[in-house]
């Protein structure tokens, strides 16, 4: 898997991840108690890191495309 393709399925895990952090019945079940209300945190920790990672693999892209633009 090419730095480009790693970076795209961090961006399309972000946006579904967000997503489901934002969804009316996820929000439910945490006000209601139904599951632990840690699972919020955790789940702010995943986009947390995951937004770390996706920098990460930023830079190589940037890099990788900065290489190929001078040749």
């Amino acid at each position: 898997m090419k730095a480009i393709e790693i970076l795209q399925e961090f961006n399309s895990c972000y946006v579904k991840i967000q997503a489901i952090a934002q969804d009316e019945n996820w929000l439910l079940l945490i006000a209601d108690k139904k599951i632990d209300p840690e699972a919020a945190t955790h789940l702010g920790d995943v986009l947390h890191y995951l937004t770390e990672a996706t920098g990460c693999v930023e830079e190589v892209v940037e890099i990788k495309f900065n290489q190929e633009a001078k040749s």
